[in-house]
């Protein structure tokens, strides 16, 4: 994966593979540790404890259509190179939660990427699914939840071409607002 948003778009998938119908997605920027979490946390099947052992082994994967699984143990590396972490806990029929950590000034740590067409594209693909995404950093917190945008549509389809694009303009104005995604006003921030 190239960046973070991707990561999120696979990890999500996986989610809404195992018939998750509430994704929470948390990226938390803050932190005093000078680490940025994303936190990821669905409602699905769960995983079995004797495969979540083996879940970051590349050749560990429950999909029919091929032997490998290359999502989590990139993950895992990329968020391990920054001098982070990959922890992951699930429960059968409760869901999963994954919780990755990478240093925010690292040189490694890879770019975000388009957040706001990643949580746009799981929307409209899932307009049934339940999304809430939290992002905070050093100047706010911004969160999207498609239960309240759903009630402020009035019956609007939430995947219509026009609805999509002007949430994933307002995702964008709100993350520029609050800073998000700019590990340069985080250093700016924490190193005063």
């Amino acid at each position: 994966m190239k960046d973070l948003a991707l990561h999120i778009l696979d990890i999500t998938q996986n989610s809404i593979t195992a018939g998750a119908n509430l994704i929470e997605i948390i990226i938390n920027e803050d932190a005093p540790d000078g680490m940025i979490s994303i936190y990821i946390k669905d409602n699905g099947a769960g995983v079995p404890k004797e495969m979540l052992k083996q879940i970051t082994d590349p050749y560990t994967t429950s999909r029919k259509t091929r032997k490998v699984g290359m999502g989590l143990p990139l993950l895992r590396q990329n968020a391990e190179q920054t001098g982070g972490s990959l922890t992951i806990n699930s429960e059968l029929g409760k869901g999963t939660e994954v919780n990755v950590k990478f240093a925010a000034t690292h040189i490694d740590l890879p770019p975000w990427g388009d957040i706001s067409g990643v949580i746009i594209l799981m929307v409209a693909a899932n307009p049934e699914i339940i999304f809430s995404y939290i992002h905070r950093s050093v100047k706010g917190e911004y969160e999207f939840d498609t239960r309240e945008v759903k009630k402020a549509l009035e019956g609007v389809p939430i995947d219509n071409a026009e609805i999509r694009e002007f949430l994933k303009d307002m995702i964008n104005e709100n993350l520029n607002e609050i800073g998000a995604c700019n590990t340069k006003l985080w250093e700016k921030d924490n190193n005063q």
